[in-house]
């Protein structure tokens, strides 16, 4: 059997990567494809109750700590949801994956790249999507978007300043300028439709490469 595709949405606050995911799952399934939606942290009990843990307005966990919890979310993610979905042929579209963590616990955070990625290749065997996704939008239209969808309620990571989230933008951009085979920007500043639509571009272009 085919081995699925692996897709995954990537992008600071405001990116509309949870409503893109959807629209993207939805495309897909039009065209008779067998698709998993999900989302990290979480996609599996046990990784939705470390999201809880993560994203609380508590103290929360230091840094490494907080890298060890999202390494251990995704590592029962993909050995419990991702991994069997691909092996018989399904589509798996993510909201967010590694790469998260490396512009969060590591862009913003200051964590060492090789660090985090160390933690991947034991929890997660080091898998790494066919294609990633990378949704960019100005700092306005992010903090705009941020501030409606939140309505004054952040969670404790969406909550950090605005250096930290400056950090995490210039880390996906370096990732996206490090790994062009792998990712594709996305204008993420029009319409939802209009990012929909350059999307399923850059999925058409990776099939085609793939064919």
């Amino acid at each position: 059997m085919t081995r699925g595709r692996f897709v995954a949405l990537e992008g600071g606050e405001g990116a509309g990567k949870s409503t893109q995911a959807r629209l993207l799952a939805d495309a897909l399934s039009q065209r008779g494809i067998a698709v998993v939606l999900t989302r990290e942290p979480g996609g599996t009990p046990l990784a939705e109750q470390i999201r809880s843990i993560l994203l609380s307005q508590d103290e929360g966990p230091d840094l490494r700590t907080e890298a060890l919890l999202f390494a251990a979310a995704r590592a029962d993610h993909v050995a419990r949801l991702i991994e069997p979905a691909l092996s018989v042929g399904k589509w798996v579209i993510c909201d967010r994956f590694v790469d998260s963590s490396r512009a969060y616990q590591g862009g913003g955070g200051g964590l060492p790249d090789e660090d985090i990625l160390a933690l991947h290749r034991i929890g997660s065997a080091g898998l790494l999507p066919d294609l990633t996704l990378l949704i960019a939008v100005d700092p306005e239209v992010a903090e705009a978007r941020t501030a409606a969808r939140d309505a004054g309620s952040s969670d404790r990571i969406a909550g950090r300043d605005a250096g930290y989230h400056a950090r995490v933008a210039q880390a996906f951009d370096t990732f996206a300028s490090q790994e062009p085979h792998r990712f594709a920007r996305i204008d993420g500043n029009g319409s939802p439709e209009q990012t929909h639509a350059a999307i399923m571009a850059a999925v058409d272009q990776m099939q085609a490469k793939r064919a």
